[in-house]
């Protein structure tokens, strides 16, 4: 019997209706998204405050952090009337991620003392040309919360339920 593999076709067979009337894994992604875990790590996002004003000091320890060296920064030092833009004497210039070298580990977020870097939601969109990876400061900031609270609530995604699991 073994020789005519007909049993083994059987199986086979056998195997192939089973999974037939199971579950589907795969899903209609337009119209449908996929629950991300609660320790999904997307896309860097740069962080203000209620007012509006800029989290990071462009002290540097993302940049120490990171084993990828995907992050590069210029601090400068904030001008008389600038208060309502950054919240300390220093503030980064220049923050750029290269997301071809990022490994979204997480250690950036963890170094940060302001909380003004985290790993949103949001996937890493995609992109024809390797400086459309480089993302700068004006890509990665969350929108103002006052001037557009909607995009705000977006960004922030269920970070803020999460903080308030945590407290």
């Amino acid at each position: 019997m073994e020789r005519l593999y007909v049993w083994n076709i059987a199986i086979g067979m056998w195997i192939t209706l089973k999974h037939i009337f199971k579950k589907k894994a795969t899903i209609s992604y337009p119209e449908q998204k996929r629950e991300f875990s609660p320790v999904f790590r997307g896309l860097q996002i740069l962080n203000r405050d209620e007012d509006g004003r800029e989290n990071c000091t462009a002290c540097g320890l993302c940049a120490v952090a990171c084993p990828a060296e995907a992050i590069t920064m210029e601090a400068a030092e904030r001008q008389p009337g600038e208060e309502h833009l950054y919240r300390e004497e220093k503030y980064a210039a220049k923050y750029e991620i290269n997301m071809l070298r990022c490994i979204f580990c997480g250690l950036c977020e963890e170094a940060c003392p302001k909380d003004a870097v985290y790993l949103s939601e949001t996937f890493a969109p995609s992109n024809y040309q390797r400086k459309g990876f480089i993302y700068g400061k004006k890509d990665l900031l969350i929108p103002h919360p006052k001037e557009d609270p909607e995009a705000y609530q977006k960004a922030l995604g269920s970070r803020t339920k999460n903080k308030e699991m945590q407290v």
